[in-house]
């Protein structure tokens, strides 16, 4: 396996517009991201991931860019950016930048033009067809609700939208368009940056027929999976990008892609597929989906978790690499998902922390999470913020009839605000993020929950981490062992080895409030063991044939032969 510098990294997500204020108008910007940084540097990461802080009206908090090449006033200027760069990179910190290039905002120049005239040279920018009988062109349905087809009054046509109809989708079997994306990418990579995560980047090629799409149960509009992701041409375009743009640099790429499977992956990572380095799956991510996708919110079952982890982690250990993470600016709290957010609330949080950064893969940490924030409850449905969420509401409930105090529960559970609550810093008011009014509520256990309790407690979420980070930094077993799953029908624990050479390490994860007993399998032999981490105490020297683990309990130990 070829070593890499990204391999090696621990990843910290930022979402800007909620991670702190640093001008009191109740929005994160770049000078708050400035103000954190030796915060970054104590707990240990290498590399910020920055969600978008491009000039956008913010119709998708920031994923839909009016321009590439500016900055989102609300966050600040490009000087202000460009002191970001300095000062982290100053601290030894990179930064990947997050590159949406399926699609842009409709008030990007390219679309202003592009909706005026049949034949304005940038027209062929978007993808734009007629309809068929006063319809949209097929039964496509965005992934925000309603029909993936906006009418435009002013050609008489209908431009696609994977997402919110403010956001329509680059034409990428346009090679101008593609060499357009290809030039701002290297102005980023020329100004320092680090690398990119892109954006549902898989579904950048689309099947130009556009045929309907199988309409499932319980839902209004066609299913667009087999015609748009991991379309006809992605793996020519993004062998173009890595040969125009990102072979040229020594720099870190994550693609996110949707409905991915491991052969799949492969294509997308393989050492020699020269496409990008890692992508983010969202199999795992699925867990408790059903006829209404996320908002049915079913029970997860450990064992199907153990399955799919398991899975990725044997499926591109040959020649490819995995991104491990729980949360994202998408995904609702792990802690609350996987973990207790109540009783066993630091207990949990440390397990499912250990669970994670022990396999193999870059891990990601997503601001909070390292503090264990939870999900939010908000009485109201006018306190959230998030399109998705909003537009749900809107289909299931006032359309097709869904319980409102059912969907609000769903909403608890998935909502994709439950990640977006403001950082909470310390226990003043606002938690510490703005001295203004926060564009969206804070999550209330901020005076129990919160950066300034947690620095100086040895005992807490924070220094945990830190140790986490501290050993897979000093541990090559951690970065680069092969993993084994063990007890693969145990419906509690999550248990698992790593291996390189003589040495393994034993990962053991309760995932319930339970006791379960922990035996070990006979073919597991060794000749010493040392005790590296756990969640309930610092020292561990009796024997690991056969234990007791106590409620959420994780333990890791090294064993050599």
């Amino acid at each position: 396996m070829n070593k890499a510098w990204w391999k090696e990294s621990i990843v910290y997500q930022i979402y800007p517009r909620s991670f702190k204020d640093s001008n009191g108008d109740g929005i994160g910007d770049l000078g708050g991201i400035i103000e954190k940084l030796d915060y970054l540097k104590e707990l240990g990461i290498d590399v910020i991931w920055l969600s978008p802080v491009y000039k956008s009206p913010n119709d998708d908090n920031g994923y839909d860019i009016s321009d590439y090449q500016d900055i989102m006033t609300e966050f600040g200027t490009m000087e202000d950016f460009d002191q970001l760069l300095q000062k982290a990179h100053d601290k030894g910190i990179k930064i990947m930048m997050d590159l949406v290039v399926n699609h842009t905002s409709d008030e990007h120049q390219w679309f202003i033009e592009s909706r005026k005239s049949t034949d304005n040279k940038y027209r062929d920018y978007y993808i734009w067809r007629n309809g068929l009988d006063g319809q949209p062109p097929n039964n496509w349905g965005s992934s925000f609700s309603g029909s993936a087809w906006e009418y435009d009054e002013n050609t008489e046509m209908y431009f696609l939208h994977l997402f919110s109809k403010k956001q329509p989708d680059l034409n990428w079997e346009n090679e101008i368009v593609r060499n357009e994306v290809y030039d701002m990418m290297k102005w980023w990579l020329d100004k320092g940056i680090d690398g990119f995560r892109m954006d549902v980047i898989n579904l950048i090629s689309k099947d130009q027929r556009f045929p309907d799409g199988e309409i499932r149960e319980g839902r209004l509009y066609g299913n667009i999976a087999p015609y748009s992701v991991n379309g006809p041409r992605v793996h020519e375009f993004l062998k173009e990008m890595n040969k125009e743009v990102l072979s040229k640099y020594d720099i870190m790429t994550v693609g996110e892609t949707p409905k991915v499977d491991t052969e799949e992956a492969m294509k997308y990572v393989g050492e020699t597929r020269n496409e990008l380095n890692m992508v983010f799956q969202f199999e795992h991510m699925g867990l408790g989906n059903g006829p209404e996708g996320k908002w049915s919110n079913i029970p997860f079952e450990l064992i199907e978790l153990k399955k799919i982890m398991t899975k990725w982690q044997k499926g591109l250990e040959r020649g490819g690499w995995n991104s491990l993470y729980w949360n994202n600016h998408d995904q609702p709290r792990v802690v609350s998902r996987f973990g207790d957010d109540n009783r066993y609330w630091a207990k949990s949080a440390k397990m499912l922390a250990t669970c994670l950064h022990m396999m193999q893969g870059t891990p990601y940490i997503y601001q909070g999470e390292e503090i264990g924030m939870t999900n939010v409850s908000f009485k109201s449905l006018e306190d959230y913020r998030d399109i998705e969420t909003l537009n749900a509401y809107n289909e299931l409930v006032k359309i097709k009839g869904k319980d409102p105090a059912e969907m609000m529960t769903a909403i608890y559970a998935k909502s994709r605000d439950n990640a977006r609550t403001p950082m909470q810093w310390d226990d003043n008011e606002n938690a510490g993020f703005t001295t203004g009014t926060p564009w969206i509520k804070v999550n209330p256990n901020y005076k129990q929950i919160n950066v300034n309790s947690q620095l100086y407690d040895k005992n807490s979420i924070f220094n945990y981490y830190k140790k986490l980070i501290s050993i897979r930094k000093q541990s090559e077993i951690v970065v680069y062992g092969t993993y084994d799953l063990i007890l693969e029908n145990h419906q509690e624990i999550y248990a698992y080895t790593r291996t390189l050479g003589d040495q393994k390490l034993l990962v053991i994860c309760n995932f319930t409030e339970n006791t379960p007993v922990f035996n070990l399998p006979e073919e597991i032999k060794y000749n010493s063991k040392e005790f590296i981490i756990g969640n309930y105490v610092t020292e561990r020297s009796d024997s690991i044939e056969s234990f007791e683990l106590k409620s959420y309990e994780t333990r890791v130990y090294l064993l050599k032969s």
